[in-house]
């Protein structure tokens, strides 16, 4: 089967763009329109000739709408196999029509629920008749056009203009986006069902699916393909979202600390000005102050090697001077809320960089769940949104943190959770002094934050490592004491960390010993 033309078609669609055009062209082609409701109302408007469903059906509709297309008027239409002598006897039997061209698009369940809407009006967005029509098309595409998306009118209209007919290649393309179309519709409302209306965690069946990718130039490396899809139904906004000013096109890694950038720098949405930098998805300088300029500043110093081709998100506007500051370095992309006219002035100098700007920040604390796929199966987990403020945490050592000591050990902790498991993190006067991560173990992860922070030192000529003086975080507890005194041998004097450890006691008695103040969290943040 190949080229099908057109002779009746039915057309039923909530979205009423491009409608009207649409049946405007297929009027001028002699097609015969059949439609429903405010889809016939606005073609009518238009003074296009229209009959109606019920003319087909020889039924009104009813129970509200409920009730129109569901008749075998219609779907005998859709479904015939025209060569089939008997589908060809029963539809001569029973004057039923062939119906070869369906444009239908769903009633707007995403968007009522979206808006807040009670939950009958939830339900009656839950539309039959069309994903009913849709598949019944899809399913016949050898002989009938299913069109599902108004972006795809001017193909339709191009294939008649062209041929006076559909190609078969055009067909099945409009029958695997329609079953696409109502995969997606359904797993909308089954996880609303489960999620909202039912309230479930995990519910019985979990669907995981995109729209609209955008192929990336390749995956983590050269050989592997990738593509971005945003989620079908409601969603947070993020990266995947930002407006893109200027730059190349992000790539696969680049999505992917971005993201990384974003999560850790939203910690900070409504405070001081705050610079995150981040390599591989790990953050390598994290800094707050009373100006832009001086939080990148504080935050480049923590480890300047690895910010080299890093990706920086701030938390507020970003202004000409510290975008200049920015330029002095080879980055990737830069990320921010918004950016002034001076700053974009400063970056369109580096056209290779990435500038892009996400409006509002994420909540860190929203819920969700993550997926992450193993062989032969889905691993997935509730967002770890838990949180601590300072009436959380248990002071166990002898001596009490000083008010900085806790100001320093409460962003020390709010950077680690961001940070690859085994995570160590030193800061002080709110700058990382060094960070330590995805080692095997916590030692050897404080070691190396301590290496950082002494390299900063002798780079900029300090009198001494800022991890003297500094507090640590630990994302996990310290198994044994020998991480905690690798961060005393540095210079650290407080310890912020989950305790439960069944060596808890030794880690204390360590801690006293060294002069240390330590608190316990209660909270551990692996991140793998």
């Amino acid at each position: 089967m190949g080229d099908v033309s057109i002779k009746r078609a039915l057309l039923s669609v909530s979205d009423k763009s491009g409608l009207v055009d649409l049946g405007k062209a297929l009027a001028a082609k002699g097609v015969e329109l059949v439609s429903t409701g405010g889809t016939a109302k606005a073609l009518r408007e238009a003074g296009l000739e229209v009959k109606d469903v019920s003319d087909l059906t020889g039924f009104p509709e009813m129970m509200d709408g409920r009730v129109k297309t569901l008749h075998p008027m219609v779907h005998g239409g859709l479904l015939a196999v025209r060569d089939n002598p008997e589908h060809a006897a029963a539809m001569e039997e029973h004057a039923i029509g062939a119906i070869d061209l369906v444009v239908v698009n769903l009633y707007p369940f995403e968007a009522t629920v979206a808006k807040g809407a009670e939950r009958d009006e939830i339900i009656e967005n839950i539309d039959i008749g069309g994903p009913s029509m849709v598949r019944s098309a899809a399913k016949n595409h050898q002989y009938v056009t299913i069109v599902t998306d108004p972006a795809d009118y001017g193909t339709l209209v191009g294939e008649l203009e062209a041929n006076g007919a559909t190609s078969l290649d055009f067909r099945r393309k409009c029958a695997a986006k329609a079953f696409a179309a109502t995969a997606a519709y359904d797993s909308m409302i089954s996880q609303w069902f489960g999620f909202a209306d039912q309230q479930q965690t995990f519910p019985d069946f979990l669907a995981v699916n995109g729209k609209a990718p955008v192929e990336l130039r390749y995956g983590e490396n050269p050989h592997q393909k990738a593509a971005l899809y945003t989620p079908v139904g409601p969603h947070g906004k993020g990266i995947a979202q930002a407006e893109q000013l200027q730059g190349k096109e992000l790539s696969y890694n680049n999505y992917n600390d971005a993201d990384a950038a974003l999560e850790l720098c939203a910690e900070f949405a409504g405070g001081e000005p705050a610079v995150v930098i981040v390599k591989h998805a790990n953050p390598c300088g994290v800094a707050q102050s009373s100006s832009l300029i001086e939080a990148w500043n504080e935050a480049l110093a923590c480890d300047s090697v690895s910010a080299f081709g890093g990706i920086v998100a701030v938390n507020t506007e970003l202004d000409g001077e510290t975008a200049r500051a920015i330029c002095e370095i080879f980055t990737e992309v830069v990320i921010a809320p918004s950016v002034s006219d001076e700053a974009r002035e400063a970056f369109a100098k580096k056209k290779n960089l990435r500038l892009l700007v996400t409006g509002d920040l994420p909540d860190p604390r929203r819920g969700g769940l993550l997926v992450k796929p193993i062989t032969g199966g889905l691993l997935v987990q509730t967002r770890d949104n838990g949180a601590i403020s300072e009436a959380d945490l248990k002071v166990v050592t002898k001596r009490e943190p000083t008010e900085q000591e806790l100001k320093d050990c409460l962003f020390a902790w709010t950077v680690a959770r961001h940070v690859k498991s085994n995570a160590i993190v030193y800061a002080k006067d709110g700058a990382t002094a060094g960070i330590g991560a995805g080692q095997m173990n916590r030692r050897d992860s404080s070691r190396i934050a301590a290496i950082k922070a002494a390299e900063a030192a002798e780079k900029y000529g300090w009198d001494q490592s800022r991890a003297v003086g500094s507090a640590v975080a630990s994302d996990a507890f310290f198994p044994f004491a020998d991480g905690l005194l690798a961060a005393a041998e540095a210079g650290a004097t407080a310890i912020i960390q989950p305790g439960g450890s069944i060596r808890d006691e030794e880690v204390i008695a360590a801690a006293d010993e060294k002069g240390l103040a330590m608190v316990f969290t209660g909270m551990r943040h692996f991140r793998h």
